[in-house]
Formats: C-alpha cells, structure tokens, sequence
C-alpha cells in the first residue's frame, strides 16, 4: 500500500503531461551519455600525455604524440561542450513544455470543479499548486533528465576506469560511498515533511497577497493599510521561517559532500604519493586517478542534489495529484440530455446542504413550482439562502435531498453545458474581465452582433453610459472592471446575460447598486425583451419584486409564502413587514 501511494506521488505519474515534449526529455539523457564519455576518457589521455608522450618527447625531441594527445583533449572537450549544450537545450525545452501541458492540464481541471470542489482547496492554495508546484516540478524534471542518467553512467565508467588504474586506492570509495548514502536519506526523510509545511504557508501568503489586492479599495477606505502591513508581515515571516526549517536540513548535504570528497582526495594524495615513492605509480597515473576520483564523487554529488530536488518536488507533486486526482463533485451522466425544452422549474421536496450532510441543511423541504415564461420574486433576511437556492438551477451545487427538475427533466440529467448555457446568472458579486466592454459583452453570446449588442445594452439601462466613455464599446476594463461604478457594472452584467437569450434568466439581487428609476426601468426591459423567459428576481427592496408574477418568501432556509404582492401583504407577515419598513424609510 505505502509502496504504491509513493509511486503515485512520483514525478514519473505527471509524465504523460509531457505530450510532445517527450521526445526532447528521450534524447537528452542519450545526448548526456555522449558528454560522459568525452568527459571520462580525457583523464586517459592526461595519463598518456604525462607518462609517456612528453618523456617521449624529451628523449627523442619529437613532439607528434604530445601534439596528438592534446589535440585529442581539445576535440573531445569540444566535443563534450557539445553535447552539454544540447543537453541543456533538451532539457530546458523539454521541461518547459511538460511545464506548460501541467499547468494547462491543472487549469482544465479546475474548470470542471464545483463550487464545492474549489471551496475544499480554497482559491489561494490553486494559484500556488499552478503556479510554484509546477515550477518546483519542472525544474526537478528538467535536474532528472540531465542528471538521472549522466550522474550514474559517470559513476560507473570513472569508476571502471579508476578500477583499471588502480583497485588498491579504488577501496577508499567503498568507506565514503556508503557514508554519503545513509546522509542523504538521513536529510531526504527530515526534509520532506518540512517541505509539506513551506507549500501550506506559501498558500497563506498568496491567500492575503490576493485579499488585500481585491479589497484594496476597502483596506484604504477604512485606513486599514497599517493592519494589512502586519498580515503580510506575519505571512512572509511564517514562509521564511519555514523555508530555514526546510534548508538547515538540505544545507547537510553540502558539507557532508565536501568532507567526503577532500577526505578522498587527500587518501588518495597520501597513499598514492606512498606508490610514487615506490615507483608502483606514475605521476600521470595519480594525476588521473585523482580525476576519476573526483568524477566519482562529483557524479555522487549531483545524485545526492537530485535526491534533494526530488524531496523538494515530492511536496508540490503530491499537492499537484491532489488537485489532478479530485472527482469533480459534479459531473456529467451518460447518455446526458443536450436540450433544455423549456424553462420550467420544479422543486420537489429539495434539501441542501453544503456539506452534503443531510442532518445539517441550508434549504429545508423546498417545494415549488415555476412556469415557464413565469416571473418570480423571490425575498428573505440576509442568510434566509436565497442565493443558495437558485445556485442548484444550474448545478452549481446539487441537492442533497429531493430533486429538482428543469424543463420537466431532473437538472442531473442533463449535460452541464447545455443546462448552464439554457440559464443565465448575474449574481451578487459582479465580475468583469480585462478586455473591452464589447469582450466582456460577448461572453453572453460571441458571436453577437454589433446590433445585438446595443439592443442588450439598451435594455439594461447601459448603453448611455457606456456612449459617453471616449472609447464607447472599445473602453479598456481594468482587472474586475475597475474603472466603473458599482451600478455600471451590475448593468454591464445584465446586459451579458441578455445576450445570452437564456430559458431562465436569474438576478440575483443584481440592481441594488441603481436607482430605482433605472431599476424600474430593467425590469420593464426584461418583461418586452424576454417574455418566454423564465425569470428569478432575488431582491432586498420589495419594488423590485412586487410587479412580478408571484414572489417567494424564505426564512431561514424554508417557503414561508407564496403568492402576489396583494395576497402576501394580506396574510404575510414578514412580507407586510417588511414592506412597511422599506415605505417608512422612503417616507
């Protein structure tokens, strides 16, 4: 079981993300292979220079073997920067691209998750999972594919080599090799799970990063720059502590290399001066044993840093599968309906809750029946789960109890493009993109019209403002429509959702930044403009909603009424309350 949880966990599961970037990641251990040769038979022909071509030289003054020998270091050093340099091209290229598929891999899963599904993760811990995981990831992997192959080949070929030379000094390899192994899975196992707890603070870090950009306008408002200062401090404080955490255990391994290859080195200096002496060795031979030695323990080296980068990434590639690997909550069926017929609503004896504990429900035994074409108020106390209860219609959430049906068919049986695209939202929170007006318009329909989109506008009170921008249509949003009010951009959403040309079009409580001459205005737009539409209309102010077909009243997750506006101040109490409260404060 363990054995298999770690496999999953491992770079080789984010492999397939490679797609056509595999093939750089193949040749780039083969192309490494070709340096680690070059590299390994030079220190032979530093032997052979040293030993015999110069005494040669000397003796007879013919200097071709020297000539020789050292053009031959030049070509295989040459040839060896070579291959290095397409190594790293590969291997840069390769990386870059698993990289990107990941990211775009892990953005595509993000876009099937539920509400539910994002709220379990949190916004924050996404951004970073997509965004320094898959960094962390993609560099481990670009270190893999270099290192993996040529760090062992180098060992094994300079450690044949050095065998040939000398198996007597060869033996001091065989105290450090095992002292450097049992420190390196000393320091892997001590640093992972400290990783594990670097990642979560960099996830409440990019949390208070993203609030404080969002609400900057709040934090200056009310002067609060001074609280968030600290926030940020305490978070950034938090992320550095865990990463020295982190680091003082991967530090050790630096030193332990160092200590190991010096305590090699002057062995072999001792032992294999003791061998000139006795003229068992030549200088040329200990000169490259020397070098084989270092290959040795350098080769050893990098495995080691490998080791550490794979710790490092162990981390961020367990969070990536976790995010991979989530069922989204919500799902298409099979066999799943493509048509939403109509826009009648049902809802049978429907629960929710956001748990999905059937013991702990938000909406409680809702039971109600929409027309198609119908218009619906609907009104409550702040918590009353207004917005909760229309969520459901396009499977945003789905009911934990009963069934809800649209169309006369349950919202579960249908593809969830086809049902979302037949419902149109404008929800409390209003957002726009970076773009134009006209983009940000055409995420109701792209293909609209010019035409269309005026008339759209027209009809949600818009297009007179937005005539009077220098640009028109052609203004530039800032990020969440920065750079207009808070009832232009309501307006600027409902005119979105009218290019849509939904069955059921929901707004939720989505004119309470306009007047109510505007608001007026709206919904006479929405009753010409769209009268096969079913219409939900969640509201505070009651002249929002008294003009509409029936209203709905919740309280505290369930229908306490149902009926006109004239039927629910007769028998209404909440709705006669709340009535004469809201006339009071206009009186």
């Amino acid at each position: 079981m363990n054995t298999q949880k770690k496999k999953k966990d491992s770079i080789a599961s984010l492999l397939k993300y490679a797609g056509k970037y595999k093939w750089p990641l193949i040749f780039c251990p083969v192309v490494m292979i070709g340096e680690v040769a070059m590299e390994t038979y030079i220190p032979k022909l530093i032997q052979r220079l040293i030993d015999e071509a110069i005494p040669y030289s000397e003796q007879t003054g013919e200097i071709s073997q020297v000539l020789l020998c050292g053009g031959l270091m030049i070509v295989m050093a040459l040839a060896s920067m070579g291959f290095g340099m397409a190594g790293s091209y590969l291997s840069s290229k390769g990386g870059m691209g698993f990289g990107r598929n990941l990211r775009q891999a892990l953005f595509e899963k993000i876009q099937h998750f539920s509400f539910k599904n994002i709220d379990k993760f949190s916004t924050a811990s996404l951004v970073t999972r997509i965004t320094t995981d898959v960094n962390q990831t993609q560099n481990t992997l670009m270190m893999l594919v270099r290192g993996a192959i040529r760090s062992p080949i180098m060992f094994l070929m300079a450690l044949v080599y050095a065998l040939q030379l000398n198996p007597s000094l060869t033996t001091i390899l065989f105290v450090a090799v095992p002292l450097l192994a049992v420190g390196i899975i000393v320091i892997m196992r001590k640093a992972f799970p400290r990783f594990q707890i670097m990642m979560k603070k960099y996830d409440t870090l990019n949390r208070e990063v993203q609030e404080n950009l969002i609400a900057i306008r709040v934090v200056k408002a009310f002067v609060r720059s001074d609280y968030e200062k600290k926030k940020f401090g305490a978070a950034a404080d938090d992320v550095m502590n865990a990463q020295r955490s982190a680091e003082k255990v991967v530090l050790w391994n630096g030193p332990l290399m160092q200590i190991l290859m010096y305590g090699c080195i002057v062995s072999v200096l001792w032992f294999g001066g003791q061998q000139i002496i006795s003229g068992q060795m030549g200088v040329g031979a200990l000169l490259t044993f020397i070098t084989y030695i270092t290959q040795i323990l350098m080769a050893l080296m990098m495995l080691s840093f490998l080791f550490v980068g794979i710790v490092l990434s162990r981390a961020s590639i367990s969070r990536i599968l976790e995010v991979l690997n989530e069922d989204p909550d919500i799902a298409n069926p099979e066999n799943a309906v493509k048509e939403v017929k109509d826009g009648e609503i049902e809802f049978d004896h429907v629960g929710f809750s956001y748990a999905g504990d059937k013991d702990n429900l938000v909406l409680q035994d809702i039971n109600l029946h929409i027309k198609s074409g119908e218009t619906i108020g609907l009104i409550g106390a702040t918590g009353s789960a207004k917005t909760s209860l229309v969520s459901l219609i396009p499977r945003l959430y789905d009911v934990t109890k009963g069934s809800l049906k649209v169309g006369g068919r349950d919202v579960r049986d249908y593809d969830m493009h086809a049902l979302r695209d037949a419902v149109a939202m404008v929800l409390q929170k209003n957002v726009l993109f970076s773009g134009t007006i006209k983009e940000n318009l055409r995420w109701g329909d792209e293909h609209a019209t010019d035409e269309e989109i005026t008339e759209a506008c027209q009809a949600a009170a818009a297009d007179e403002f937005i005539r009077s921008f220098p640009d028109g249509y052609d203004t530039e949003l800032g990020q969440g429509g920065v750079n207009v009010s808070g009832g232009q951009k309501q307006r600027l959403c409902i005119a979105r959702a009218l290019l849509k040309k939904p069955k059921i079009m929901i707004l939720d409580d989505a004119t309470s930044a306009v007047d109510t001459a505007t608001d007026a205005r709206i919904r006479d737009a929405l009753r010409s403009h769209m009268p096969e539409t079913t219409k939900i209309i969640i509201a505070q102010r009651i002249t929002s909603v008294m003009d509409a077909d029936r209203v709905v009243v919740l309280d505290n997750g369930k229908i306490a009424d149902v009926g006109t506006h004239d039927e629910l101040m007769a028998r209404s109490e909440i709705y006669r309350d709340v009535y004469l409260s809201q006339q009071k404060g206009v009186a």
